[in-house]
């Protein structure tokens, strides 16, 4: 069985599971700083809470062997596809290019207020607006 694809104890299967807190979202650009794919930037596809993880766009690419499949359209051979990256192995990207650490700042409009992320270096906001 596959170390991803572990069995959980019956004794442990309603336990709450613990969700590490993340500040990279999903389409941010970040750039590995760890790793095999030192130096690569790419674009956040998922965003594993649970096991601490995130996918990112072209970089960790690995080899998978697939069995075609002709009712869902999936060709056989050997096929390449992302591998998941621990979260503390990449930094979020600013609009100039700069890997950055992430902060928080309140920002109130009018009746409303929320949270913005912002980058540590020059202070940028990071979230898109909408």
């Amino acid at each position: 069985m596959p170390q991803t694809m572990k069995k959980i104890p019956q004794r442990h299967q309603h336990k709450p599971k613990n969700l590490i807190k993340v500040k990279i979202k999903k389409d941010d650009n970040v750039k590995v700083i760890a790793g095999r794919d030192k130096g690569k930037t790419g674009r956040v596809l998922h965003v594993d809470r649970e096991r601490g993880t995130v996918l990112i766009e072209g970089v960790s690419m690995v080899k998978r062997h697939t069995r075609p499949n002709p009712s869902r359209q999936i060709k056989g051979g050997i096929a390449e596809r992302e591998s998941p990256i621990s979260i503390s192995n990449v930094m979020i990207v600013t609009s100039g290019g700069i890997a950055t650490r992430i902060g928080y700042r309140v920002e109130s409009t009018g009746t409303t207020t929320r949270r913005v992320r912002v980058a540590r270096k020059g202070g940028e906001i990071l979230d898109k607006k909408g």
